[in-house]
């Protein structure tokens, strides 16, 4: 097939299922801004329950956090929509929560060690200094060291939800409707391999090339104020 009758198909593609691509490219965005908000809230907790003194709480956190990062996303997204979703009755009627879920729960693990860095960056004399004010430690923790830690890994979060752009394109294994799972609907309706690829391509390489550049401008701005 040549490229003139390859271009000539994917304007014929995109003019007649536009409306598909653009609901696909919606949900991938909306799998991905769940997932990193919820990795977010549940990765700080997993990080202060990591440097918690109280040795079981740090090992449960630790052994989350290694087994998810151990094991691939997709077995992860197997468990959560053939056992987990058998488990919680509200999650059988509504697929799009048993993937975020999923992709919560991972991002959470890699959110974790995020927050674990940036929380350490923080110089320790702030800690001793938020002490000495007569604050108590995790008084000290949530107005002290996590604003500034938020500051630091801002840009590293960014970065995870660019990435997570990326993975949500396995949700399409289970039909999950973002923009793999379109793929699958007009290739099974035209027939057609390679061009539904290209405009998918196109579809992510541009979400994660602006995200890039916008992340590129926060980090100049952060550190211009520094």
């Amino acid at each position: 097939m040549s490229f003139v009758t390859i271009f000539e198909n994917v304007i014929k593609v995109l003019q007649r299922y536009s409306t598909l691509f653009v609901k696909g490219t919606i949900v991938t965005l909306e799998y991905s801004a769940v997932a990193v908000a919820g990795g977010v809230v549940f990765g700080l907790l997993l990080a202060l329950m990591r440097k918690s003194k109280f040795k079981p709480i740090s090992f449960i956190a630790s052994a989350y956090i290694e087994f998810v990062r151990g094991t691939p996303i997709l077995l992860q997204l197997y468990f959560f929509y053939f056992w987990v979703a058998e488990q919680i009755p509200f999650l059988e009627e509504h697929k799009f929560w048993q993937i975020a879920l999923a992709l919560i729960c991972n991002s959470a693990a890699y959110v974790s060690e995020i927050f674990r860095a940036g929380i350490e960056a923080v110089d320790h004399g702030q800690m001793e200094a938020a002490r000495c004010l007569g604050l108590s430690e995790s008084q000290a923790m949530f107005k002290v060291i996590i604003p500034q830690a938020v500051k630091n890994i801002l840009p590293a979060l960014c970065n995870e939800f660019i990435m997570m752009i990326k993975e949500t394109s396995l949700a399409s294994t289970f039909f999950g409707e973002e923009v793999m799972t379109r793929y699958k609907t007009i290739n099974g309706a035209t027939y057609l391999v390679i061009e539904p690829l290209i405009i998918i391509a196109i579809i992510y390489f541009v979400l994660t090339f602006t995200l890039s550049k916008l992340v590129a401008v926060i980090e100049r701005r952060m550190s211009t104020s520094d």
